[in-house]
């Protein structure tokens, strides 16, 4: 596996295997790889000749009071995963290749509506700096296919969004989220959780399945009443609850009934630990 930090060598390597006729799939990442994250490998490696991920630890998306300095890197355990899941190469660049000038003056993507609530209300900026480094990366690598796990489900709807409007020639894959054995969501944040937390998490997961069934089982009912339900179960288990809202799936915004095929969107502290989950309805 080629291990690349310089984006001539990149480009050249890309070109390189362009000459050869192979396709090419990208799987964007910030290290600190798990099974979900491998899984997108082995789904690439099965829909193009060549693989590449990246690793790169955004600092755009990072708020002013989140985990950036504290965000795990293991670049040599990383790089051995990738290299037993068969990957062709790994770009592994730094804020200043990416951001030379510096994030101040960096010229950005926004991507409007789609990414305004949820997360993107919770966390101003954020997916400001996914929409920027994932176009960047998408100019720098030119893949044909690049593949997302759906744990970030409004990531993955941003990013979709960008594509058709930058007119991208990439198809873009959504891959279900990866799980552990009692249901909690694979997630580099997990390490930051408690023995005690860790054993309260999969409660998420829990909660998802049960409103649901709540939806299939009573089409016509108050969604907002629902996820108040959610809200409050969550809270007396230790959880600090941010959102949890029933969306229609095209659009992320808002449902009322069962029109439209729907996604449960949630995240939650537990301690000082913000997790996500999504289950499709």
């Amino acid at each position: 596996m080629l291990v690349i930090s310089d984006i001539k060598v990149l480009r050249a390597t890309v070109k390189a295997w362009r000459q050869e006729g192979h396709s090419i799939a990208f799987v964007p990442t910030m290290g600190n790889l798990h099974q979900g994250h491998l899984k997108l490998v082995d789904e690439a490696r099965q829909r193009a000749d060549k693989v590449i991920v990246s690793i790169f630890v955004n600092p755009m998306q990072f708020g002013a009071n989140e985990d950036l300095a504290k965000y795990p890197r293991t670049l040599a355990e990383d790089c051995a995963g990738l290299t037993d899941h068969q990957a062709d190469a790994v770009f592994t660049p730094t804020p200043e290749l990416i951001y030379p000038k510096g994030l101040e003056v960096q010229t950005a993507v926004d991507v409007p509506f789609i990414g305004d609530n949820h997360c993107g209300a919770s966390r101003p900026g954020h997916f400001r700096g996914v929409s920027t480094i994932v176009t960047k990366l998408f100019n720098l690598v030119q893949p044909d296919i690049a593949l997302f796990g759906k744990k970030d489900y409004q990531q993955l709807a941003v990013i979709r969004a960008l594509t058709i409007d930058l007119s991208f020639p990439i198809e873009i894959i959504g891959i279900d989220t990866e799980r552990a054995a009692d249901g909690l969501a694979l997630s580099s944040r997990n390490g930051y959780l408690s023995a005690e937390q860790r054993a309260t998490a999969p409660l998420i997961y829990q909660q998802l399945q049960w409103l649901a069934q709540q939806i299939r089982d009573q089409a016509a009912s108050d969604f907002r009443a629902l996820e108040q339900q959610v809200r409050e179960t969550l809270s007396q288990a230790g959880f600090r609850p941010d959102y949890v809202n029933i969306c229609q799936r095209h659009n992320l915004e808002l449902a009322n009934d069962m029109s439209s095929p729907l996604v449960i969107l949630l995240a939650a502290y537990l301690g000082t630990t913000r997790l996500i989950d999504n289950l499709e309805v």
